[in-house]
């Protein structure tokens, strides 16, 4: 794509990558500085599960989830200042963020059906964003917006990575056997986000890689803007 044609096009950057990698504070601090909207995918996954165990769905029929995503009204606010998550009305950006959320949310997330209609509400978020859209997710760039402006793939090395969650959760006040537990708990979503038969955690053949292992968050931004700026052809950071 030329220079006239990128300054027309939908801005679309897409930015993978696994738990505890910085994604989402890289891509709502992104967003806010290129006056870009903000889409946690990750977040819509959770609303979804949070729904399936409070109505009761087993998590392990996949049949029975199959059935039962086409029911939740799942509404992602994409504000990079204050970005919501609402199910059937109700607030649930608290509630999706706990433990038993947090165990079942790859299950659900490995169902075709719900990956199905999930894509289906993202690229519809990304169609009505007045300038443009920062998605971050685990395919965004292979799967939702194969064509996105810029791709990226956040890393960084599992010590990094449980060491973050870990000072994130004690933050909250979270106690340390929960932390404990939830730093166990990122090693199996690893496993089972990138072994999963749909969609699986890949980075995409034109995916930048970023690690962020030792690098700082403000570096790591600015990297990333860059990138977008220079793939976008006519965006300037605010």
């Amino acid at each position: 794509m030329d220079t006239a044609d990128r300054a027309h096009a939908p801005v679309v950057v897409a930015i993978d990558g696994p738990s505890g990698s910085g994604k989402s504070t890289v891509s709502r601090a992104v967003a806010a500085r290129l006056g870009l909207s903000f889409l946690d995918t990750g977040a819509m996954y959770r609303a979804m599960t949070w729904w399936m165990l409070t109505n009761g769905i087993d998590i392990d029929d996949a049949d029975a989830v199959s059935i039962a995503c086409a029911k939740p009204v799942i509404v992602s606010g994409t504000d990079a200042d204050g970005p919501t998550i609402t199910v059937d009305g109700v607030d649930v950006s608290g509630p999706i963020r706990g433990p038993e959320v947090t165990a079942q949310v790859s299950a659900v997330s490995a169902v075709p059906a719900v990956r199905a209609r999930l894509v289906e509400l993202q690229r519809g978020c990304a169609e009505v964003a007045p300038r443009g859209i920062v998605a971050e997710g685990r395919d965004m760039g292979t799967v939702v917006f194969p064509a996105a402006t810029a791709k990226v793939f956040l890393t960084a090395s599992p010590e990094a990575r449980a060491g973050r969650r870990a000072a994130e959760l004690r933050a909250k006040g979270v106690d340390e056997a929960t932390i404990a537990a939830m730093a166990a708990d990122l090693t199996r979503r690893d496993a089972a986000d990138s072994s999963r038969a749909t969609a699986p955690l890949v980075r995409a053949e034109d995916a930048v890689l970023v690690d962020t292992s030792e690098l700082t968050l403000p570096q790591v931004i600015d990297a990333v803007v860059e990138l977008v700026a220079e793939r976008a052809g006519h965006l300037t950071a605010a």
